[in-house]
């Protein structure tokens, strides 16, 4: 199964909606056998991928030619045998919530992924939300 991570700033004349994206994509992700986390900022995008490698790579390509994304890095791309996410998830931080209770449900979320993936969504939500 391959697992893809990359980040992803989003263009300046898109428009972010969390609820349509992850409409979208938890109907792509389903008939893909997709999974992974999402977490996204209002400015940045932060994403794993895990599933057949054929799938992935598809959504993958969807992405980069999504024109909501610009700037997009692939942190990491490796096969694993089983998936570290679990079922789909989408990180957000509405405003007005706590900081702390948002970091540690990125923590929970994130609580089977690889040492290295994990640090990676751990340090991007501290810094994005300056804690």
């Amino acid at each position: 199964m391959l697992q893809l991570v990359y980040v992803s700033s989003l263009s300046p004349q898109a428009d972010f909606d969390p609820t349509a994206i992850l409409a979208t994509s938890r109907a792509n992700n389903r008939r893909d056998g997709i999974t992974g986390l999402l977490y996204s900022d209002k400015a940045r995008f932060l994403q794993a991928l895990e599933g057949p490698e054929a799938e992935v790579e598809a959504a993958f390509a969807r992405i980069k030619g999504d024109a909501r994304h610009r700037a997009i890095v692939l942190l990491s791309r490796r096969t694993v045998d089983t998936r570290e996410f679990g079922d789909w998830e989408m990180a957000h931080r509405m405003p007005g919530t706590d900081a702390d209770r948002f970091i540690e449900r990125v923590r929970e979320l994130t609580a089977n992924a690889d040492p290295n993936v994990r640090a990676t969504f751990e340090g991007f939500v501290k810094v994005r939300d300056g804690a």
